[in-house]
């Protein structure tokens, strides 16, 4: 699908990956005095979905202040950024030279939101990000009008040593994809066992995207740990719960992992998934009357259930709100936007979180365990979990 400009009025239609919508003269949208928004997200491929569920929170959020921001109309521009970091700079660069929007919302791959962070960092953009993890962007690189509304790649595994510990497993093999988001999530599990006290034995990876595990499950059959803890997701995730179980180890050795181990892929795993420990800023079964309404009005909407990317997306959009009531709709009062972003506390559905000095959410992780297809909370594992923002000064 080719990258494309969307003009969307506002609207309670459903947002779908091909919507389409009006292009407006050039003299009509120089008049307009609309707060333009643009969404750079995948709207095809792999993360499809996750994208259209970004967006769907998002006009949620705005939805419930009557489609307004600050008082002001909002105009919508969309590009797909199809999950090629090649095009990264390319499309960021068309909405905000070409599309002149005043906040840019995307990504969810780390490699394309790069891209997008170089144009915010060089044309000082409003940058929200609503899912990729990808450390840099608010630590060495942090930047005044850039906002992350979901996690950094170590946050949830910050959580999950000291919940391990808890439970007896000491001695713990640590494995991923050998690629950026494994690396930044084995640093939060070596910061948090290894300071809980625990082990670990040994470090295994494969390449990105490899999903022939056979040789190293066998290598940790032979070490036997207490535990196995990892980062994996998607189809890989799926996979590896599988073959997991049909190696046996499931029987004997507690498996971990990063919320994303169990995201989205329960249907997938099937029961090999059973037992599994997580830890995460979301759970769908969180028991709290906030997370029942997102869920039902969610459903109500647009006729399919949330999950952990609906809620990041419908997060930034209420991040957005506070800042532009702050200042009345006057995004260019830019000061006084960040400052109201930046002291935000957002009422989320995964619970209350405040943006930390870097701007990254300062929140709760859980610790779920899969039964029956459901990624159920068996508890907190670590309360306001920060990102450690290393080698953050913010200009």
């Amino acid at each position: 699908m080719t990258t494309r400009r969307l003009v969307l009025t506002r609207s309670a239609a459903v947002i779908g990956a091909a919507s389409t919508g009006l292009l407006l003269p050039q003299f009509a949208r120089a008049q307009s005095d609309k707060v333009r928004v643009g969404f750079m997200l995948p709207y095809t491929g792999t993360f499809a979905q996750l994208g259209v569920a970004i967006e769907n929170g998002f006009r949620m959020a705005l939805n419930e202040q009557g489609g307004k921001l600050g008082g002001r109309e909002v105009e919508f521009f969309k590009v797909d950024d199809e999950s090629n970091p090649a095009k990264g700079i390319e499309n960021a660069t068309r909405l905000v030279q070409r599309d002149k929007v005043d906040v840019l919302v995307g990504t969810v791959h780390s490699g394309v939101q790069m891209g997008i962070h170089k144009v915010a960092r060089d044309t000082g953009v409003l940058s929200l990000i609503p899912n990729a993890g990808v450390h840099i962007a608010t630590r060495a690189q942090c930047a005044p009008n850039v906002f992350r509304t979901s996690f950094t790649n170590s946050q949830p595994t910050l959580a999950l040593g000291k919940a391990m510990m808890e439970r007896g497993h000491k001695k713990a093999v640590w494995i991923t994809w050998n690629y950026a988001a494994g690396e930044e999530a084995y640093e939060g599990f070596e910061k948090s066992y290894t300071e809980a006290g625990g082990t670990i034995i040994k470090k295994l990876g494969l390449p990105f995207p490899n999903v022939e595990f056979q040789a190293l499950l066998t290598e940790i059959a032979s070490l036997n740990p207490d535990a196995v803890a990892c980062f994996f997701a998607g189809g890989g995730a799926a996979k590896f719960l599988r073959d997991f179980a049909a190696a046996g180890l499931n029987k004997n050795i507690q498996l971990y992992g990063s919320g994303f181990l169990t995201e989205g892929v329960l249907d997938a795993a099937g029961p090999a998934a059973d037992g599994v420990l997580t830890t995460m800023h979301y759970s769908d079964s969180l028991d709290t009357p906030r997370n029942k309404k997102f869920r039902l009005d969610y459903a109500k909407t647009f006729r399919m259930q949330p999950d952990v990317y609906a809620v990041q997306g419908y997060d930034t959009g209420l991040l957005l709100i506070k800042g532009a009531n702050a200042v009345k709709g006057d995004l260019n009062n830019k000061p006084a936007l960040y400052a109201a972003m930046n002291g935000a506390e957002i009422d989320s559905p995964r619970g209350k979180w405040k943006m930390s000095a870097a701007h990254n959410p300062i929140q709760d992780m859980y610790l779920r365990k899969v039964e029956n297809k459901e990624n159920k909370v068996i508890g907190i594992a670590q309360k306001a979990v920060a990102d450690p923002a290393t080698g953050c000064r913010m200009a």
